[in-house]
């Protein structure tokens, strides 16, 4: 019977109170043993600023992620609970019977009389979700609250630059993450309809199937996603200026004739939707919503999308620089604003009056710069530093970690390399000896740049360690210890009751210290301990007997790492370098800020850029707007404001005031190091190569265009021909021949007469790569048009000139000079002589250097030991000859043994004296007394002879070594011995 049958359904329980704070319970232990670490990386994260001081800066970015995640997680929850609630206000008191009505029983029978815990869970479960990447808009935030004016207005809409800098781009994700919710909001609303009645499948009457309260509430809602959506059209007429849709970025022809009307168009219909579904409240069915839908839809196809492409192609493509014209000259104005590279302002802009001669007086005329020409290529002597000045297995010099720089040295600014010598952390060992007893590197290695010693090695002014200086152009070191540096990774414990390990003196007994003064975060307590012993993923911290709570524990050792995470909001340059000052070591490091929201300016061309940089990303607005640096010894970071005036960095500095300094507290020797930076030079290169045109017509058709001069390459491959008339070198351009780099250098500018210390980076003539044969075009227009210096005066008020060369008679760009170079057969028999079985030949940054309205170009090459060789196994390169050019002839090349002697030869005369007898004369292991030929090279027979003498003599010197037990020592002689057999073997080989 039915009503029997209705008695024996079991009748639904309440869930048990206790087994649901049990399971609660259990689930909140998982998730807190699974979040350990996370919560011990972020108090340890605490810690680390606090140390430096920077709690504020802690407190300021996780406050403002904070607040940002519960802004938005309240807004939505108040928004989702009152619409839930309105929901079950409206629930029609009787459900007529439906398929549907079984399942909203079993809704009812489980939510019973929790309807308000219901919607608390559906609230705060959407919520969180909807809240959850709202974090990641912490920056775009702090630049909303502390907007800066730019005091420039875009050309289009005549609003300042800091709108859009730090107003839209945060204005259009508030928009965006509001559209979303208030659908997200309609779902779930609409959903709660259906089970509370309001909504139902099928009815008698379809008219029915929606109450009129229903109807009122899921339109008004429809209605509110329409004025959100007329509100994202708003701003959508601002990001017009970031089109990139036309020849350039920016407004553009299309965009503002065909797109921005549609835009507005659709804004309009926007509201009127928002009206219909108003008076849709008041009116039976949904006629007014469909036919609003659809009308929008169909002019979002037709205005926002087919008719702008139909301009495009049919009226703007066939007369494209006469339509583009306007907003070609608005992207100049506007990009030259962004990358710095106002003519006038900017870059200082002269004419550099070409001629293909140099005399031997002019030589003479310029011996204080040729005496500084920098020979020694900080690539390619990085692992002589580390052969010679590793020491010890515990040391290493980080890979392109060597850098040029300038120092008074008896009272002369000086070229040298410098590298400091940090702690290997690859090598496997156990706790107490990775962390404890081996805790950092040791002091620097500064080579002369423009020196070496009879075997072609650096001649170092800073060696050892400790470090012993050789001249007196630096204080004595008292704070040698590297404990922070590049590419230094894990970390260290100072202050044990265990020693560390400072260095190895020359009796290979280890000298030990107890740290004192160094950075870092106190232990402290067992808590403590622990925390970063789950931080660190090991209990040693927690458990070692060498740790007291007052020692201390450095992390984020690393100099790129340490600074994003002090500003994570800069970007950092791919290069710190280390510097010598009072007497320890402290790393310089440039920052930048940039934004991708500069109205109708160019995104930056960042091809050129290092991959580990911070400026290898989209952008279309930088500054180089702070230096840091970073104290070696105690991990000290200081953010210097280096361009005050960028409306970015004056915001950063306003949410963050006790992160940066005034240039004028940072200590003079420090200022002393400043230079420009090499990725920001890369970037402005790239866009100055076009951007230097100030006609609209002439930029669009790019006759005038210029790139960057191609890199004539250092790899010298294997030659097999016997008859030494083969070109062994680095053969022209290709299409893929990747863009000479900028370096370092000291030279005498046009028109002035001292010496500057600046950046260089080359042009030549623009030509496509789409074809084969635009490659080959490419790569016969390879003469320099321009040259772009970059002065690392930081007193200089224009650190930019260009200098342009007359376009008739334009001098040889370097892979042009690479070229003509291996077609001197002297050359070409030099190279495979050097380049034979065993050893290997490489090329150093072909320099060149401005003398009497000419070009010189001087060309390093280096000889190491091929690592496929069993007959020679050091892979130390030495510099083996020095190659000078000018001119355009083969005449106007010469190769030496030296610098000095490859001078002397390409002009006919001697300028020994200019050198002054200096280690730069003699640069290969023969000595300038050996027999020569009439053309000034030595005889073959004399060379033979001269390799068995130095062989002999380095036996010698090998035994007098072994036998005082320098194994250092021994094992350099025997590299040279092996080098110098090589060299023997390829003269006396059969042919």
């Amino acid at each position: 019977m039915p009503g029997r049958e209705s008695a024996r359904r079991p009748r639904l329980r309440r869930p048990n109170r206790g087994g649901i704070v049990a399971l609660v319970a259990v689930v909140a232990l998982i998730v807190l043993l699974t979040s350990l670490r996370g919560i011990a990386g972020f108090y340890t994260d605490y810690l680390w600023f606090d140390s430096l001081q920077l709690a504020g800066v802690w407190r300021t970015i996780v406050g403002s992620k904070l607040v940002l995640t519960l802004i938005f997680l309240a807004i939505f929850f108040v928004l989702q609970f009152t619409n839930l609630m309105i929901a079950d206000r409206l629930a029609p008191a009787f459900r007529p019977p439906g398929p549907e009505e079984e399942i909203r029983e079993r809704y009812h029978a489980i939510v019973g009389h929790r309807a308000g815990l219901v919607r608390w869970s559906i609230s705060g479960l959407f919520a969180l979700i909807a809240a959850s990447g709202v974090s990641s808009q912490w920056n775009e935030w702090i630049l909303f609250t502390h907007s800066q004016k730019f005091n420039i207005v875009d050309e289009q809409f005549h609003k300042d630059v800091g709108f859009y800098v730090f107003r839209l781009p945060f204005l259009s994700f508030v928009v965006n993450w509001t559209f979303a919710a208030v659908v997200t909001i309609f779902l779930v609303t609409a959903t709660m309809h259906f089970l509370n009645g309001g909504i139902r499948s099928r009815t008698a009457n379809d008219s029915q199937r929606v109450t009129p309260q229903v109807k009122a509430h899921l339109s008004l809602l429809l209605g509110v996603l329409a004025l959100i959506k007329a509100a994202d059209y708003w701003l959508g007429r601002y990001e017009l200026t970031g089109s990139t849709r036309g020849f350039v970025d920016g407004a553009g022809y299309t965009d503002v004739k065909a797109q921005l009307p549609a835009i507005s168009l659709l804004m309009v219909i926007s509201l009127f939707s928002f009206v219909l579904l108003v008076v849709n409240i008041w009116r039976r069915g949904w006629v007014f919503p469909v036919v609003t839908v659809g009308l929008w839809a169909l002019v979002a196809i037709v205005a926002g999308t087919i008719y702008p492409a139909f301009i495009q192609r049919f009226r703007v493509d066939p007369a494209e620089s006469q339509r583009e014209q306007v907003y070609i000259e608005r992207n100049i104005r506007a990009t030259r604003e962004a990358f710095n590279i106002e003519p006038g302002q900017d870059i200082e802009i002269g004419e550099f009056d070409y001629t293909s001669q140099i005399t031997a007086a002019d030589i003479r005329a310029n011996a204080d710069l040729l005496q500084q020409a920098r020979l020694l290529d900080p690539l390619e002597v990085h692992n002589t530093f580390q052969s010679l000045q590793g020491l010890k297995s515990i040391y290493r010099f980080p890979g392109n970690s060597l850098d040029v720089d300038e120092y008074l040295i008896d009272g002369k600014p000086t070229q040298v390399l410098i590298g400091a010598r940090v702690l290997d952390v690859s090598r496997e060992a156990s706790f107490e000896k990775k962390h404890v007893s081996n805790t950092h590197g040791s002091g620097v290695a500064i080579a002369y740049a423009n020196r070496v010693n009879a075997q072609g090695l650096p001649e170092f002014l800073v060696q050892g360690v400790p470090a012993v200086a050789e001249s007196e152009f630096i204080v004595p070191f008292d704070k040698q210890q590297i404990y922070f540096g590049e590419d230094l990774s894990g970390y260290a414990i100072v202050g044990a009751t265990r020693p560390e390990v400072d260095y190895v003196d020359k009796n290979n007994q280890e000298v030990t210290i107890f740290s004192q003064g160094v950075g870092g975060v106190k232990m402290g307590s067992v808590f403590r301990r622990a925390m970063f012993a789950l931080r660190f993923g090991q209990i040693d911290p927690l458990i070692s007997s060498y740790i007291t709570s007052n020692s201390r524990v450095l992390y984020v050792r690393d100099i790129r790492e340490r600074v994003e995470k002090v500003a994570p909001f800069i970007r950092w340059d791919s290069d710190p370098y280390p510097v010598v000052s009072d007497g320890h070591v402290v790393y310089m490091i440039d920052g930048y800020t940039t934004s991708n929201h500069y109205p109708n300016s160019q995104r930056a061309d960042t091809s050129s850029v290092p991959g580990g940089s911070g400026l290898r990303t989209s952008f279309n607005y930088v500054r180089n707007s702070v230096k840091a640096t970073i104290d070696a010894y105690d991990g000290s970071v200081r953010i210097y404001k280096y361009d005050p005036n960028d409306p970015i960095l004056t915001a950063y500095a306003s949410a963050f005031p006790e992160l940066f300094s005034p240039m004028s507290e940072m200590p003079p020797d420090l200022k002393d190091h400043i230079r420009y930076p090499l990725d920001l030079l890369r970037v402005q290169t790239a866009m100055w190569s076009r951007y230097h045109v100030d006609e609209a017509n002439a930029f669009h058709d790019g006759l005038r265009w210029w790139a960057i001069a191609q890199e004539p390459g250092r790899e010298v491959p294997k030659n097999n021909n016997t008859d030494n008339t083969q070109t062994t070198a680095a053969v022209p351009a290709t299409k893929a021949q990747p863009q000479v780099s900028p370096y370092y250098v000291q030279m005498r500018l046009p028109g002035e007469t001292d010496l500057s210390y600046v950046a260089v980076r080359t042009f030549v003539p623009f030509a496509e790569k789409s074809s084969s044969a635009a490659a080959d075009e490419a790569n016969r227009r390879q003469n320099i048009t321009a040259m772009m210096v970059a002065h690392n005066d930081a007193d200089k008020p224009v650190k930019l000139q260009v200098y342009e060369l007359p376009g008739d008679n334009p001098p040889a760009g370097p892979a042009i000079v690479s070229a003509r170079i291996n077609t001197v057969p002297e050359i070409s028999k030099e190279i495979t002589l050097l380049n034979a079985e065993g050893t290997t030949v490489r090329f150093g940054d072909l320099l060149t250097y401005p003398i009497a309205n000419s070009f010189l170009y001087v060309l390093p090459l280096y000889v190491t030991g091929d690592e496929k060789s069993d007959v020679v196994t050091t892979k130390v390169p030495a510099l083996s000859k020095v190659i000078v050019a000018y001119g355009s002839s083969a005449d106007q090349i010469a190769i030496g043994d030296s610098f000095s002697q490859a001078l002397s030869k390409l002009f006919g005369q001697s300028f020994d004296d200019i050198f002054g007898g200096s280690p730069t004369t003699p640069t290969t292991p023969s000595t300038p007394t050996t027999p020569t030929t009439p053309g000034g090279t030595p005889t073959a027979d004399a060379r033979v002879q001269q390799l068995v003498k130095d062989i002999q003599a380095r036996y010698a010197d090998a035994d007098t070594a072994l036998r005082a037990a320098d194994l250092k020592r021994w094992a350099e002689l025997q590299d040279q011995i092996r080098l110098l057999l090589a060299q023997l073997n390829a003269l006396v080989a059969p042919k």
